[in-house]
């Protein structure tokens, strides 16, 4: 036998434009009485929602997390109930699957019964660092998507400084790109521009310039990636300063400070790991 734990409970089929509820209340040795409303999905909508369900003393509701549709509800009630985040996958299989009214039914029934289980939901501060992190790596992927792009315009241009170099945008690299775009160096002198350790591959650098096809076509497209790599990494400066003001603020740092002391673990990595924090 099931045992009933929650007497006063909602489920919220969620939907792009509307949403239905299902209010479900009854005492635990008793068959639950229902109610089926439908809102739209405004803000004032969902205010109105949040009136109801507080008007009849739902201690829970349940929706389920369908793409990005479910955190405008859960941010207008989530300081007035408890919101239970059920994984569609999870439920898809317990449900009526006939109209959005019986899946509400269906979902209210079985967070009745306690037969979901809950999706792990970090507190805002946690859930705003999270967005900033995937936005820095977001960023980082763009820039490295960019010096893919001026390597595949270099190969283009029968250019094979990456066959040679370790890092085609270390200070060498760009002393030679830099020349390479001004268009008046021979490839011997482009060559020559080497720094450090590099300069022992002279003879190699000079072989992978020599009669290169670089013209201006190929220049403007290396210039075009370059004022983007500019201009993201001003953006991964100023999210940086960001991110650090955002766990002073919030108390988070602590617990980043924490990490850190962990053999291997630094700055950045310590910062992801409270970000992506599941439990």
């Amino acid at each position: 036998m099931i045992t009933v734990v929650i007497e006063r409970c909602a489920g919220i089929d969620v939907g792009k434009k509307t949403l239905s509820v299902c209010v479900m209340v009854g005492a635990a040795d008793a068959d639950p009485q229902f109610e089926i409303r439908t809102y739209g999905t405004t803000n004032a909508d969902l205010e109105r929602l949040c009136q109801w369900l507080v008007a009849e003393h739902c201690t829970h509701v349940v929706l389920e997390s369908t793409g990005n549709y479910w955190k405008p509800i859960f941010n207008v009630l989530e300081d007035s109930i408890t919101v239970v985040l059920a994984n569609a996958e999870d439920v898809k299989g317990r449900k009526g699957h006939k109209t959005d009214a019986m899946d509400a039914w269906w979902l209210a029934r079985l967070l009745r019964h306690a037969m979901i289980r809950p999706s792990f939901i970090p507190p805002r501060a946690v859930r705003e660092l999270r967005d900033l992190t995937r936005r820095r790596q977001q960023l980082l992927h763009d820039a490295t998507s960019e010096r893919n792009s001026i390597e595949k315009v270099l190969e283009d241009a029968n250019i094979k400084l990456s066959s040679v170099l370790s890092d085609q945008f270390g200070v060498s690299g760009q002393l030679m790109l830099e020349a390479l775009l001004e268009g008046k160096a021979s490839s011997s002198e482009i060559a020559h521009l080497a720094q450090r350790e590099a300069r022992r591959r002279i003879p190699e650098l000079t072989a992978a310039l020599a009669g290169h096809r670089m013209n201006e076509h190929h220049r403007r497209m290396i210039r075009y990636s370059l004022k983007h790599l500019v201009f993201l990494e001003q953006e991964l400066f100023e999210l940086d300063d960001e991110i650090l003001r955002h766990i002073t603020l919030t108390g988070l740092e602590p617990a980043v400070h924490l990490l850190v002391t962990l053999p291997g673990v630094q700055q950045g990595s310590a910062v992801s790991i409270v970000a992506e924090n599941r439990s």
